[in-house]
């Protein structure tokens, strides 16, 4: 599914190929881990059941049969003996019941016995020396006192800790003897332990194929999960991998086609194709910044060609329609008696005309005639103050320059940008006369900010006017939005700053209240 779908998509074979890897890497170690631990666990499995610990088991079993075997016999040698010594002092049993009860309890300590009773057939305790309770004596069965009248020892029924042992006392009448030794708690622990270990060895030695069965699947599900695992790390891994070098793929296509917006996405991956993808971007804005100048620098070539054959055919006709109306006036102002004055007006109207077009001819003639930038090192700082000192001559509004900086050094054709600021304050002032028509009291503001850094200079010219409703038409020649405008004040500057390798920007600000133009110039030394 996965390659299925990348299959069409940039950078998919070597998404694939960095996925195929890491899932091998993991699998072969994983498939060899596998095999030598079955091989271990296989190994562990049939020495575990190895003929000496299968003998060393069944000897710890045998051991603890036999203790509870010899505790069986000991007791009934003991009940025996013990039976045979209160026989002989039977007698005393009826005469002296003290001198009795203390050969008994010597009997007691003599064998190392826990409990002693004498006990009828019926049940009844005759004599009872024990640590214990005399209730929690559980008596024997009929069947054990069946047994017991032949007068041998009869061993009773396993309790949980202790050994005891049931015999007929001949010379006592319906009297029997029945003695405990309690078994030591550890020894008691020790034979569960090994019944314990013992039921555990025959279960697993039963179980085996099973375990192993068991013991593989759960070893392949862990190998399995590892190896998703893996194909997810690598997944992962090959996206932030590849991706910045498919965005970089993509991005250059586009470049391949012309088309410089295009921008390499920011992505969270190494600092290393962080840097790259930054200055791949900065690339693509140098040729972005090299495009607009050259087709900027085109489109004034075009300009001036057409600039130039209009001023030509314009020029050429408006000399002999001023002479013929010079004429006109000399011949015929005299002669015309009626309505002499309007004569004269049209004239005068037509002469007005002809002076317009002559000063519109001549926008066009320098605009098309503009010379190459003579570079020469000054200060921009003294050109500004220049430019607003001329102005400042004959406005009422008020021009400020701002800058940090006493000195701003670098290598400009002087005159053109000095003529890019008075065109720039121009513009700004004739903005002011739209505000001043509707309110007498206003007062324009510009304001011009002079900044640099290592490379640039920056000049902001910020004014209070009207704005511009088009920003991106107005650097178009002969577009223009004043009744009188040629349409060339602002082209003029764009190609000035053009042909000095710099920038210009313009941006109404906020509620449209006035223009903030920025121009950027390098700084050459």
């Amino acid at each position: 599914m996965y390659s299925a779908g990348k299959r069409n998509k940039t950078g998919s074979q070597t998404n694939i190929k960095y996925i195929s890897v890491f899932s091998l890497f993991t699998f072969i170690p994983s498939l060899l881990i596998a095999i030598f631990s079955l091989f271990l666990f296989n190994f562990g499995i049939q020495n575990f059941f190895n003929e000496k610990i299968t003998q060393a088991v069944n000897n710890s079993y045998d051991v603890a049969q036999n203790y509870l075997e010899e505790s069986k016999l000991t007791i009934k040698a003991d009940v025996f003996l013990m039976s045979v010594g209160i026989n002989r002092a039977s007698g005393f049993f009826y005469s002296n019941q003290k001198r009795f009860n203390d050969i008994i309890r010597s009997e007691k300590l003599l064998r190392r016995v826990d409990d002693i009773y004498l006990i009828d057939s019926s049940g009844n305790i005759l004599f009872s020396e024990t640590e214990k309770n005399i209730n929690e004596l559980i008596l024997p069965s009929e069947e054990n006192f069946s047994d017991a009248l032949g007068g041998l020892p009869v061993i009773l029924p396993e309790l949980e800790d202790k050994t005891s042992a049931l015999i007929k006392l001949n010379n006592l009448i319906d009297t029997y003897l029945y003695i405990s030794r309690n078994i030591d708690p550890e020894i008691l622990n020790y034979l569960n332990e090994t019944e314990e270990a013992v039921n555990f060895y025959y279960t697993v030695e039963s179980r085996q194929t099973g375990l192993k069965i068991t013991f593989a699947i759960i070893y392949i599900i862990v190998v399995t999960l590892l190896l998703f695992l893996s194909t997810v790390i690598a997944i992962s891994f090959a996206g932030r991998l590849t991706k910045p070098i498919i965005n970089l793929i993509t991005a250059s296509e586009n470049i391949s086609k012309g088309k410089l917006d295009v921008k390499v996405p920011d992505v969270d991956t190494d600092e290393e194709f962080k840097m790259l993808n930054k200055n791949f971007n900065n690339m693509i804005k140098k040729l972005k910044k090299q495009q607009d100048k050259l087709l900027t620098a085109e489109r004034y070539s075009a300009w001036e060609t057409v600039a130039r054959k209009l001023a030509h055919e314009i020029k050429n006709p408006l000399t002999p329609i001023q002479l013929s109306i010079d004429r006109l006036n000399e011949k015929y102002s005299n002669q015309i008696l009626k309505d002499k004055e309007s004569f004269i007006n049209y004239l005068k109207t037509i002469s007005r005309q002809i002076k317009d077009i002559e000063n519109l001819t001549n926008e066009f003639s320098s605009f098309a005639r503009m010379p190459s930038p003579v570079m020469k090192k000054v200060d921009i700082f003294l050109i500004a103050k220049r430019a607003v000192d001329f102005v400042n001559m004959s406005s009422k509004n008020k021009i400020s320059i701002l800058s940090k900086e006493e000195q701003v050094f670098t290598r400009v054709d002087e005159e053109q940008i000095y003529r890019v600021f008075i065109n720039l304050i121009k513009n700004s002032e004739e903005s002011f006369l739209e505000k001043k028509a509707k309110n007498q009291d206003f007062t324009g503001k510009i304001d011009i900010e002079i900044n640099k850094n290592n490379d640039y200079i920056f000049i902001q010219l910020t004014d209070n006017g009207t704005g511009i409703r088009d920003t991106r038409k107005v650097m178009t020649p002969y577009f223009t939005t004043k009744k009188s405008g040629t349409g060339l004040g602002l082209p003029i500057v764009s190609k000035i700053i053009n042909e000095h390798s710099g920038d210009i920007s313009l941006n109404n600000n906020r509620n449209n209240e006035g223009l903030t133009i920025l121009i950027t110039l390098p700084i050459n030394k």
